[in-house]
């Protein structure tokens, strides 16, 4: 049976957790907020599950609790943030908030990020870009998850690819969010955490085995989605995302889970445009309302209720859950009490 908590509660929980790591105040909060977003979007894999394994990594000292982040402009529409091997979510919300000032001077922008860590869900950047009134896109890189077509070794990563384009008056904004791999590695994870089964054709084990054990399957690699062209689009975020930021790539991105001999080096890369750039956003507007009336008329397909936008299933279910609680199972629940208890921080009697 799952517990169901409200998003405030667990907000709470994840920033004393955090700034009893080390985060100063601000960061702890932050990078709470963020985790609960996906929780609240339906994204377990990405949300307060990961609490322990991020504080691990700081203890381990792999991963640096009060980053001084650096900025560098590098061409008149460009940008480079040092990460400083701090939280990937500190520095992702810092290339947005340079990128979007930059892009309003610009048009575009691109700002890239290396010597950063594991940013958690993508969609929070394009969501931050987009309220900002942006288009954008965010890549990454991140550890080895997925063979390369041919191979039967992990050396890319699941990699997501995110992008938002806001919506007008009458229309959701875009916002996609999506792995390189059929499944999230996360979510294979949060299935190993609960002891879960998962359907065949999503991984293999360590021996380059069809598994359904999900612990083995965490262990080994991830399939990408579309064969071929999952693996290529994977292997785009590892070159421009590391490669061309400076980051570790190519397969050099250390293990969130197993490696904690040195800092990953992630690297990012983010997309900026002002949206009227060829449009006064009046009409870009307009567009986009029509745009989604044409979308939601369309003959549906059997079994098929409603079609939507990417990013309104999780809009839904976010505002479900801000009335309703997020739920989390004993497992997660557990692993997160363990956790407090190392810092000797009462969470209270629903953590029990």
């Amino acid at each position: 049976m799952d517990r169901v908590f409200s998003h405030r509660e667990l907000i709470d929980m994840a920033a004393s957790l955090f700034e009893a790591g080390g985060l100063r105040k601000e960061d702890a909060e932050t990078i709470a907020r963020d985790l609960v977003s996906a929780d609240l979007r339906g994204l377990t894999s990405h949300g307060v599950s990961r609490i322990p394994m991020y504080l691990e990594r700081i203890r381990r000292g792999v991963v640096n609790p009060r980053p001084e982040i650096k900025s560098t402009q590098t061409a008149p529409a460009a940008i480079l943030l040092d990460g400083d091997d701090g939280m990937g979510f500190l520095a992702s919300h810092r290339a947005v908030e340079e990128g979007t000032a930059l892009a309003e001077k610009t048009g575009i922008a691109v700002v890239g990020v290396h010597k950063s860590t594991h940013f958690g869900m993508s969609a929070s950047y394009v969501q931050q870009a987009v309220e900002a009134g942006y288009v954008c896109m965010a890549f990454t890189n991140s550890s080895p998850a997925l063979a390369p077509v041919g191979a039967k070794v992990a050396f890319l990563g699941a990699a997501p690819l995110a992008a938002g384009i806001p919506g007008g008056k009458n229309s959701p904004d875009y916002i996609l969010d999506m792995a390189m791999t059929i499944i999230a590695r996360g979510k294979i994870r949060v299935a190993a955490t609960n002891n879960e089964e998962i359907p065949l054709g999503l991984a293999l084990d360590s021996d380059g085995k069809p598994t359904t054990d999900a612990k083995k399957a965490f262990a080994g690699v991830c399939l990408p989605f579309g064969g071929p062209k999952g693996a290529a689009l994977a292997m785009l975020m590892d070159l421009l995302s590391g490669m061309f930021t400076g980051a570790n790539y190519g397969g050099d991105v250390k293990s969130l889970y197993f490696d904690h001999s040195a800092p990953q080096n992630v690297g990012h890369i983010f997309f900026f445009m002002k949206p009227d750039l060829f449009i006064p956003r009046e009409e870009l507007a307009a567009r986009m309302d029509e745009f989604y009336r044409r979308l939601t008329n369309l003959p549906k397909a059997d079994g098929c209720k409603r079609i939507m936008m990417p990013g309104e299933p999780e809009a839904e279910k976010t505002k479900a859950r801000m009335e309703n609680g997020i739920p989390l199972s004993e497992n997660i629940v557990k692993d997160i009490r363990q956790t407090a208890e190392l810092y000797k921080i009462a969470l209270g009697p629903k953590f029990d």
